[in-house]
């Protein structure tokens, strides 16, 4: 029998149709994992970007799914390569981003996986999505639920987005 493991991805636009961008990754997703549930969108600010971008729209996604985590990247990868996604130097503006934020309690350091992802603690952009629609979901880091961290990144920032 196939595991079952819950997931959270997180997805960012900031180049194009931004809306359609999500709504393609949300279609996509939505075809690959079962109990899903996708967030509202919400626009904001670049951070930890190289010079000035276009603001991003953002959304986080919950669902389970039967694949490995490795399956389940290529799958990711694939999502953001056919939303038009191109790498032409690090922190450049995406037409769209899909990053796997948990999968499961996994903790995974490998070459190109690293799980949970690796900053999404410090990024209120993920945390707030995320927390919309599952805020008990457990971080296997810290041992700390999304709501938790969330009010932790409010407390840090003085509560400024």
């Amino acid at each position: 029998m196939d595991r079952i493991t819950e997931v959270a991805v997180s997805l960012g636009s900031n180049l194009g149709d931004r809306r359609a961008r999500l709504d393609f990754a949300v279609a996509r997703l939505r075809v690959l994992l079962t109990n899903f549930r996708v967030s509202g969108y919400i626009e904001t600010e670049p951070q930890g970007v190289s010079g000035p971008q276009p603001r991003f729209l953002n959304a986080a996604v919950v669902g389970q799914t039967a694949l490995s985590v490795r399956d389940l990247m290529t799958e990711l990868l694939s999502i953001e390569r056919d939303g038009g996604r191109d790498r032409p130097r690090p922190l450049a503006p995406r037409t769209l981003d899909v990053d796997l934020i948990l999968y499961g309690n996994a903790v995974i350091a490998e070459p190109g996986l690293t799980v949970p992802h690796p900053r999404f603690r410090e990024r209120r952009f993920v945390l707030e999505p995320l927390a919309e629609i599952r805020p008990d979901l457990v971080d296997p880091e810290t041992g700390k639920t999304i709501g938790q961290l969330l009010d932790d990144n409010r407390a840090a920032q003085g509560g400024a987005v």
